[in-house]
């Protein structure tokens, strides 16, 4: 399997997999390592036994994702499954506030709303990446969110 992948080529790769957020990145080694977003947490855990799944794309709920959509899933995830008190909680209810006033008028996002929740997202993603690395996660990574 690692020969798909190859030691560390091209990675990391970003994935959807049934709607978790999911990355493969390089170990030190350069072997793959497969992280998702736990729903508990918000934070990184390792599920290698999916490598296969995603890099030969045999489940039907599994896509390729750029590192811009990445960060976006990761906190539409997190926003979804997370609740709590601070400052990344209190950007998500103001995402979530612009999107409900375009559902509750029965329309779609304006280009500028979507402008706005996209970069509150990035902004967030720095933010709850940038406590994980301070917790010791060993995933965590908030340079892909800028």
């Amino acid at each position: 399997m690692m020969a798909a992948v190859g030691a560390g080529e091209g990675l990391p790769i970003y994935y959807s997999y049934y709607d978790s957020p999911v990355k493969i990145v390089a170990a030190e080694d350069g072997t793959p390592q497969v992280w998702r977003v736990a729903m508990e947490t918000g934070g990184w855990q390792r599920d290698d036994s999916i490598l296969d799944e995603l890099v030969f794309a045999t489940a039907g709920e599994v896509s390729k994702r750029s590192a811009e959509e990445f960060v976006q899933d990761v906190e539409r995830y997190r926003s979804d499954y997370l609740s709590g008190a601070g400052p990344v909680f209190a950007l998500y209810e103001t995402a979530a506030a612009v999107l409900d006033s375009a559902r509750d008028e029965r329309r779609n996002p304006t280009a500028r709303e979507q402008a706005i929740v996209r970069g509150i997202r990035r902004r967030t993603f720095i933010m709850f990446e940038e406590a994980l690395r301070s917790a010791g996660d060993p995933a965590a990574d908030p340079a892909v969110g800028g």
